[in-house]
């Protein structure tokens, strides 16, 4: 029988005390017995964890993003994860070296060996250790390539974020830059007047003050074509933030807008009070105009279009976000694709392919899931419709976007999207503001999110040909009020008038009444509502009449129902349906004594 100091400690594995602890540290100690030891390597990752916990709780998924983004948290989490490594190999080895020491205690003075090197007296070494080294070394590998492939995510992050917020920083892809005298165009359209030689010394560097968290906070949103080596900033969406409220509007300038009213300052004694050229000309126009707006060639042109539309528009635009169109087709791919609602299909017989050569491009209406090819071309075809239908298109594809990014789409495509976000998408946002926007942005839902979309008749005037091309000139007056009251305007009258604009009709006025000036007023009351509408003087074919007479002409009443149907609600009468194939119109008004006598309504 033996006595109780005769009695052997009781065998344990030592792979599976390391196994044990690559799961949780301590928890190979406790299964030796070793509970002191186990509460001491448990105790810190417990509290850490909780810690940890504790704040993600208290954040939801946007505020985490925009923690994940700072220069901070990510060299924190770089720090940590070596940390981490080194605590859990401690914790690994340690049990596994107590498991060995348990195991050489049990086993009788003749046979036992060394505790580290297995040897017994009389016999060698390696046959009795190379197992259990070989056992400790798996559970080291397999526990370090965990911490290897946080690392290698942390340091993506890092890449992509530098490349975000720093475009010019190193291996990040700053965008085309066009040799001298390269078009801006690659479609061979007039964009540009031609840009004087570089003249005067380069301004002083600048920096506006920053957005103060309370003020309403305008970002521009570029949407840029770099193909041919020229960079035409296409889409130009400025978005404004209404904090208090988490309201939100949208004001989108088509590309082909010229005459936009220059800031005072060195580019307005150069290029005039307007800029004669195409809006989405003027960032290459400024660029590489260092006596023009200060800053490095890869900030000076976003510079200056923060400062044209602010002008156009009468706002303080802080800070710009622009998405090249090859990186906007990789983002959608890498989550997956997007699922839009096709309001009215796109037919567009004249799409560029590419190397000078056309296709033919056609979408359906109804819910349409799209990959990055077809989204591009979701927003950018132009051909078979108007600038209207084209910008809301682009804003729905955003919203679409939004809506349907979560954690759950982004996870298997980090790979893919952080390539692509790096060389897509360049910002002046400062990173620390990011976790208040991500803040306002989760506020934001379809039903607090107005857009207006500046197209004409009621925004601008369109000239299908000129000097400059097919061009069209901003109503400053109209554009600026629309802006200033876009939170306290009625909402349904935007919707009314982007929806009449976008049907496109053609409308004259007849004064069949003889009332001095009706016509003209009733004119330009229907562009206010949004129709493009004009009194060309000619003189009715029916004699002076009481009723309004609407004719509608060559089958205008299908392609156009909202137009019929606002004119008949308007003036009381029920559409005359015609054919005729020299008519320009595509309705006629002819007003009677008894029509309404409309005005629109005075600028506020």
């Amino acid at each position: 029988m033996q006595s109780a100091h005769e009695v052997r400690p009781r065998r344990r594995s030592a792979f599976a005390a390391a196994f044990l602890s690559l799961l949780f540290p301590g928890l190979g100690h406790a299964y030796l017995g070793a509970q002191r030891r186990a509460l001491g390597f448990a105790t810190p990752p417990i509290l850490i964890g909780a810690l940890i916990a504790g704040v993600a709780v208290r954040l939801d998924a946007f505020a985490l993003a925009g923690v994940a983004i700072q220069e901070w948290f990510i060299v924190a989490v770089f720090v940590m994860n070596l940390v981490g490594l080194a605590y859990r190999a401690a914790a690994i080895v340690d049990a596994w070296r107590i498991a060995r020491w348990l195991e050489h205690a049990s086993t009788p003075a003749r046979e036992r060996s060394d505790p580290v090197s297995g040897k017994t007296a009389g016999q060698p070494a390696r046959s009795l250790i190379v197992v259990p080294l070989t056992g400790l070394a798996a559970v080291l590998i397999v526990m370090s390539l965990a911490h290897i492939a946080i690392a290698r995510y942390d340091l993506v992050l890092a890449g992509t974020t530098a490349c975000i917020f720093d475009s010019g920083a190193r291996g990040c892809d700053a965008g085309s830059t066009p040799a001298p005298g390269a078009s801006a165009e690659p479609t061979g359209e007039a964009t540009v007047a031609p840009e004087p030689s570089p003249v005067g010394t380069a301004l002083p560097a600048a920096s506006a003050p920053p957005w103060n968290g309370t003020e309403r906070l305008n970002i521009v949103l570029i949407g840029s074509d770099e193909q041919g080596g020229g960079h035409n900033t296409d889409t130009l969406i400025t978005v404004s933030i209404e904090p208090a409220t988490g309201q939100v509007a949208m004001f989108q300038l088509p590309r082909d807008t010229v005459d936009v009213p220059i800031p005072e300052g060195p580019a307005r004694k150069l290029f005039g009070r307007v800029y004669a050229g195409k809006i989405n000309a003027w960032y290459a126009a400024v660029r590489d105009r260092a006596d023009l707006y200060p800053g490095t060639e890869l900030t000076r042109g976003y510079t200056g279009l923060k400062a044209i539309l602010g002008e156009l528009y009468s706002l303080d635009i802080k800070y710009y976000v622009e998405v090249n169109f090859d990186g906007f087709r990789r983002v959608v791919d890498a989550l997956g694709g997007v699922t839009v609602n096709v309001q009215v299909p796109v037919v567009d017989d004249h799409y560029p392919a590419g190397g000078g050569a056309l296709q033919r491009v056609y979408i359906p209406s109804g819910m349409q899931h799209m990959t990055g090819d077809e989204a591009l071309v979701y927003a950018r075809s132009r051909h078979g419709s108007n600038d209207f239908d084209r910008g809301a298109r682009q804003q729905r594809l955003l919203l679409s976007l939004r809506q349907q990014t979560d954690v759950a789409r982004v996870l298997p495509h980090l790979d893919e999207l952080a390539a692509a976000l790096a060389s897509s998408i360049r910002t002046d946002i400062p990173r620390e503001l990011i976790p208040r926007l991500l803040g306002l942005a989760q506020r934001v839902t379809a039903r607090n999110v107005s857009s207006f979309i500046f197209t004409p008749p009621y925004y601008q005037t369109e000239f299908l040909t000129s000097p400059r091309g097919y061009i069209i000139v901003p109503n400053l007056e109209r554009i600026r009020a629309t802006v200033r009251d876009a939170f306290s305007a009625d909402p349904g009258i935007a919707d009314r008038r982007d929806q009449l604009a976008a049907e496109g009709a053609t409308v004259y006025v007849l004064n069949g009444a003889k009332a001095s000036g009706q016509a003209a007023r009733i004119a330009a009351y229907l562009e206010y509502l949004g129709i493009a509408a004009s009194a060309p003087g000619q003189k009715p074919d029916i004699p002076r009449q009481q009723a309004t007479t609407l004719r509608v002409y060559n089958g205008a009443e299908a392609s156009m129902p909202l137009t019929v149907a606002a004119l008949e609600g308007l003036f009381g009468t029920s559409a005359e349906i015609l054919a005729d194939p020299a008519s320009t119109a595509d309705m006629v008004i002819i007003t009677g004594t008894a029509t309404p006598d409309l005005t629109p309504p005075p600028l506020p």
